[in-house]
């Protein structure tokens, strides 16, 4: 009998009930092809952390013949499966390799390969994929989103979802194809239940995020939410005051400053479809930019 068949039949409504928890909590995903047994590993690493303990010495008794009953134990039993996940730096030494790893790309295809290898991340242990971004390469638009979603980790590929769906149409509406744009994220790796990634991450992650914008030397970047736009255009004002104002943004691989504004995030106009005439109207000055000489 395995867990996947029980005793007596589970009623349809529990099961239902269950997944909806499951939703709520962030539970949408494996990343695994079996369950982890945490109690089991946490026994083994208590009787292996006993056994390293000298017993206290008493005159009158002498040492025993044989093992411990606890140490026997520890030697018998196996290591766990699944080794727990560690960040092996901290989290400034983590930003400082981020840096250095990013520096050193030469193409995109490198920058993704050190992406890929950077392990100062622990968000990395959680998601399926590494969505490192797609699009044309010399693109003159590049837009850059906070972090990819269940779909996005799914696929490997950044807004693919109904997000993404919104987003080629409003980049249609302007005549651009989605395949001539470059699109990515501050972070690579999906947080876990969809959560906002915490300054820590994304400090982490920002410097692969620039390496990019260097290498691919867009006319006009575009960050869609507040969470890119601060990060991007190093700024504490809220979307609604980023939004439709332009900054030039340097980066020591840039020969020159290029433009940069902030666009409402796709997700929430699909949440709030009134700010459309808000996007319409950006979207309409970003097309200026990108036709100007």
């Amino acid at each position: 009998m395995t867990i996947f068949e029980p005793a007596t039949p589970i009623p349809s409504a529990a099961l239902a009930a269950l997944l909806r928890w499951y939703d709520m909590v962030g539970v949408d995903g494996f990343v695994g092809e079996t369950a982890r047994n945490r109690f089991e590993e946490t026994a083994v690493e208590n009787a292996a952390r006993k056994a390293t303990t000298r017993p206290p010495q008493t005159r009158s008794v002498a040492a025993p013949a044989a093992p411990p009953p606890v140490e026997a134990q520890a030697r018998q039993a196996t290591p766990a499966a699944i080794p727990a996940w560690t960040v092996p730096v901290p989290g400034t030494v983590a930003a400082d390799d981020a840096r250095d790893m990013a520096r050193h790309a030469a193409s995109l295809a490198d920058l993704q390969a050190a992406y890929a290898a950077f392990e100062g991340c622990a968000l990395k242990a959680t998601a399926k994929s590494l969505v490192f971004g797609n699009g044309a390469e010399n693109a003159s638009l590049m837009l850059i989103g906070e972090a990819p979603g269940r779909e996005e980790d799914i696929a490997g590929e950044p807004f693919v979802g109904r997000s993404g769906q919104l987003l080629n149409r409003m980049l249609a509406a302007i005549g651009v194809e989605r395949t001539d744009v470059r699109v990515t994220n501050i972070i690579a790796w999906r947080p876990p239940g969809n959560r906002s990634p915490t300054p820590a991450e994304t400090e982490m992650c920002l410097p692969f995020v620039l390496r990019q914008i260097e290498l691919v030397a867009p006319k006009v970047v575009v960050c869609l939410g507040s969470p890119s736009a601060k990060a991007i255009l190093s700024s504490n004002d809220g979307i609604m005051k980023l939004r439709g104002r332009w900054n030039e943004l340097s980066l020591p691989g840039l020969p020159a400053p290029i433009q940069a504004t902030a666009l409402l995030h796709p997700a929430y106009l699909l949440r709030q479809p009134a700010q459309k005439r808000l996007a319409w109207r950006d979207l309409l000055a970003v097309k200026d930019r990108l036709h100007r000489d």
